[in-house]
This record gives structure tokens, sequence and C-alpha cells, in this order.
């Protein structure tokens, strides 16, 4: 007759692993969301070319449509000159142009096995959408450098205060991040690129034409102006403008409203990005 197994060691119970702590759970998720940023810029330095091509719209809206309205007043804007008041809102349409077709992305890397990969790993789905929202935030942020490099030389009156700056900054890394979240949300319902691609320049300029990017709210009609307040541009746009020209902003609303935004977007691209893998 064999043997009875022999008990386990006293002090056995203390090799088990522990399960780590909250602060412990906190600092590996943002590991693994830098971690997951890191690769996505590293993309960015494969192919510069496309900041390049993307700048040429904003420059475009400056130059062409900023220069000749400055001209003709045909726009009031009280007494800040329609330039300046007009660069705030090009500095948020570059950013949502970089990040509203990051869906198309996300599909390619379903198409290529990748997404499928990180799926199987341990790290959080918050967290794969969350380091794709944050390097679409630093492409929007590079883009932006160029913007504001253009409207600095065209004479807009920029602060220069660099906790002003700071807060434009974070305003357009949220912003990136809700609009990147809203295209792989779009991305898991649609599962096609063709789709997404069609979906997104439906909503990119109503979404623009709809918000305090170009005109003031005071000139929009009533039913423009109910969209404008249920728009997360107009509030992106609005916060900008207070902190880079110093005109009258609800800075705490905004802010509060475009990360609100971001999050309900990290939430709802979570939720749907396992639908790309099935």
């Amino acid at each position: 007759m064999s043997a009875p197994p022999a008990a386990p060691p006293a002090g056995s119970a203390d090799l088990l692993p522990a399960e780590p702590g909250f602060g412990s759970a906190v600092r590996i998720l943002f590991a693994r969301v830098g971690a997951m940023c890191l690769v996505e810029l590293q993309k960015l330095r494969r192919d510069r070319t496309e900041l390049v091509t993307r700048a040429i719209q904003p420059t475009l809206w400056l130059l062409v449509f900023g220069e000749t309205f400055t001209r003709i007043r045909a726009i009031p804007t009280g007494n800040v000159r329609y330039l300046d008041f007009l660069a705030p809102g090009i500095l948020a349409q570059s950013a949502l142009f970089v990040s509203i077709f990051y869906g198309i992305q996300i599909i390619w890397e379903r198409d290529a096995g990748v997404l499928a990969k990180l799926m199987v790993t341990p790290t959080p789905r918050a967290a794969l959408v969350t380091g794709k929202a944050f390097a679409a935030g630093v492409r929007a942020l590079i883009q932006a450098l160029a913007v504001l490099v253009l409207a600095a030389i065209l004479g807009v009156d920029i602060t220069p205060n660099p906790l002003r700056l700071l807060g434009a900054a974070v305003v357009l890394l949220l912003g990136a991040g809700f609009f990147c979240c809203l295209s792989i949300t779009i991305a898991g319902m649609v599962l096609k690129r063709d789709r997404l691609m069609g979906i997104g320049q439906a909503i990119t300029m109503p979404l623009f034409f709809a918000s305090n990017a170009l005109y003031p709210v005071a000139v929009m009609p009533g039913w423009l102006q109910a969209i404008n307040h249920v728009n997360p541009l107009s509030y992106e746009v609005e916060a900008l403008r207070g902190l880079l020209i110093g005109t009258s902003a609800r800075l705490p609303l905004d802010f509060a409203v475009t990360a609100g935004w971001a999050v309900l977007g990290v939430a709802c691209a979570a939720t749907l990005l396992p639908r790309l893998t099935r």
C-alpha cells in the first residue's frame, strides 16, 4: 500500500503569489498603457510623411480661409481678430482628423492577426484602447505644434504662458483620445474598412461645422446652437480658445465634458473591441 501524501510544510502558504494590491494593479495598468502607446508611436517613426500630409489641410484653412475672412470681416468676433478666433478651432479640427480614422488601423491589425494576439495577453482591453487613444493624442500634439508655429508666423496672438499651453495640450490629448475611441467603437460595429471610411467621412465635417470652430455660437441659428451644445468638439474648441487667446470660456465645464467624453469613449471601445476578433 502506498504511503499517504505528505502534508504541506507549515510555511508553504506564504510561498503562494499574493494578489496585487490596488496600488500595484494601477501601476501595472499604467505600465501596459505606456507600452501600448510606445508601440503605436514606433509606427509613426517609420512613416513620418503622414504628419506632413495631414498638416496640409489645417495650413490651407489658416492661410486661405482665415486670411480671407479676416480681411472681409464677414463673421463678427467682437474685439478678437478672426484669424485669432479661428486658430484654436483649426487646432481642434486637426486633432479630429488625425484620430477619427484610427479604427481603420484596428481593422488592419485584425486582418493581420495582430489584434487576436494582443487580446490573449493579460493586458486589459481598456489598456489597449487607452494606449491607442494616448498615441492618437501625441500625434495630434505633434501636428498642433506645426499649426501653432504657422499661426504665430501669421500674427495670431497666442499666449506664452506655459501653464495655459500645458492646459491646451491636455485638452487636445483628451479630444483626440475621444475621437480615436469613437473610431474604434464604430470599427467594432461595422467590422469593415470601407464602411468605417464612409462613416468617418460622413461625420467628420458635420462635427466640425456644427461646432464653434468657425463662428461664434451667437450667430448660429437655434437648431444649430442646440447641436453645438451636445457636440464634444465645441467644448474642446472653447477650452482651447480660452487658454490660447484669452477669450471667455467655461474652463471647468469644458475640461469636465471633454474628459467625460474621453472616459466614455474608452469604455465603449473596450466593450466592442472583442467583436473584431470573432
